[in-house]
């Protein structure tokens, strides 16, 4: 493990358990599973908070080197992570990569479309995400970027904040679907597995301490709904 990403892991986790992006309850995932915790990237739309995530991101992507030319997000909360990821990459290493994202609804006014920032057409796209569970939105985003590209445009990857390391479609995790389906790699900063074990080791934050509680229904929730051995 890089020493730089592992320092980003524990800082971003320890923020977002700080601002309750990673809360502990009853909650309802998009894919209609009952889970015991959920991660909303929303709730850490600060400056320090965006901050940590685009370096996290751009971390993450460096060290796999991957290529590509522009990042999609999907609305909505895709559409923050993009660009905080393309400042970061173009900060931190000098690489310039362009921007896209859709809309739920088309304009009326302006340029009228449902498809922003930059074209995708004849280009290697990178989707980014905040977490990855069932691959329902990752689906979608694979649709919308058919739909606006060509067919010189290929989607490169996708990168998460979270990978949930839950069942897809079939017994599959999504994260192994998606990557044999569409014969890209999954990046993530983190996975259930750091989440939980950052959290039952301590790493000397109190925040983690006061999560240890939960360990117990989020490792039920992560045998009942993780992939085949």
């Amino acid at each position: 493990m890089d020493l730089v990403l592992a320092t980003l892991q524990k800082r971003l986790l320890a923020y977002a358990m700080r601002r309750d992006a990673l809360a502990f309850g009853n909650f309802t995932t998009k894919a209609g599973r009952k889970s015991p915790y959920f991660f909303n990237s929303a709730d850490m739309a600060d400056g320090e908070g965006l901050d940590l995530i685009g370096h996290s991101y751009a971390a993450v992507i460096t060290l796999s080197g991957l290529q590509f030319d522009v990042l999609y997000g999907a609305a909505y909360k895709g559409i923050p992570l993009a660009n905080v990821i393309a400042a970061s990459l173009w900060q931190s290493c000098g690489t310039n990569v362009g921007v896209s994202y859709n809309r739920k609804e088309s304009k009326s006014h302006g340029e009228g479309e449902d498809f922003v920032g930059a074209d995708i057409k004849g280009k290697r796209v990178l989707i980014a995400d905040d977490a990855l569970s069932a691959g329902t939105a990752v689906r979608e985003s694979f649709s919308i970027i058919r739909r606006h590209g060509d067919k010189k445009t290929i989607v490169t990857g996708i990168v998460v904040i979270l990978d949930r390391q839950e069942r897809g479609t079939g017994e599959l995790s999504a994260k192994q679907e998606i990557e044999e389906t569409y014969e890209i790699p999954v990046l993530s900063i983190l996975t259930l597995d750091d989440v939980i074990s950052f959290i039952e080791n301590g790493h000397g934050d109190s925040v983690f301490h006061e999560a240890r509680q939960h360990m117990s229904a989020v490792r039920e929730y992560r045998e009942r709904y993780g992939p085949a051995a």
